[in-house]
């Protein structure tokens, strides 16, 4: 999980914060600084805490968890921590609810700010959960896609290994047939995703 503390996150997201102003109070403390490290929209800790009821509801989730953000106060600022650290740790309890969240959060171009840690660690923590088969093919889509498009940032490391964990068997042909080779880091990958391959038939051989 990401850990952080309070003297990096001054120094790093300083930018990020919301300058909130209280009139009822003494003037010596009218104003607060909240640092907000989730993000918008459909990420925003809201839309993630209601998408999660949904998905709890429909999935029968027998005890459905608090995704109440972590915070941290000193002074005049306050922090509220990412609302994905607390859908990692469902992902890594194999929470349903949690794992669908995951999956979507994969799927995400966007920028996020921690984004690069929360994305490494949510497909981290989906290599050792439950998938359904649907969610194997949304994986496979979204990690060959991104190959395919030469884009290879920092958390498709823990991508690839997501990729080899459930099987690259089926993703292969998309991968051998338009990757491209010039760009030094497909090919990295090319050659990485071809060994788990040469693993797997052998495994297969093994077995039967």
């Amino acid at each position: 999980m990401m850990t952080m503390t309070i003297q990096h996150q001054r120094e790093t997201e300083s930018q990020n914060y919301t300058d909130v102003e209280f009139s009822q109070v003494p003037r010596a403390a009218t104003r607060m600084f909240i640092h907000d490290y989730n993000g918008t929209g459909e990420w925003s800790a809201d839309r993630i805490q209601q998408r999660y009821a949904e998905y709890a509801a429909q999935l029968n989730v027998p005890a459905p968890r608090d995704l109440s953000p972590r915070t941290s106060e000193e002074g005049s600022h306050r922090w509220i921590f990412p609302v994905m650290d607390n859908v990692i740790d469902g992902i890594e309890a194999d929470d349903p609810a949690c794992v669908a969240i995951g999956i979507e959060f994969i799927e995400q171009d966007g920028g996020f700010t921690h984004g690069s840690i929360l994305k490494s660690n949510t497909a981290r923590a989906l290599r050792r959960a439950t998938l359904t088969d649907e969610q194997k093919r949304r994986i496979r889509t979204r990690v060959t896609d991104m190959l395919l498009a030469d884009y290879t940032p920092h958390e498709y490391r823990e991508y690839a290994k997501l990729l080899r964990r459930i099987g690259v068997a089926e993703a292969w042909p998309r991968i051998e047939n338009n990757a491209n080779l010039d760009h030094p880091y497909t090919a990295k990958y090319y050659a990485y995703f071809k060994e788990a391959l040469r693993k797997e038939k052998a495994a297969t051989r093994e077995a039967s």
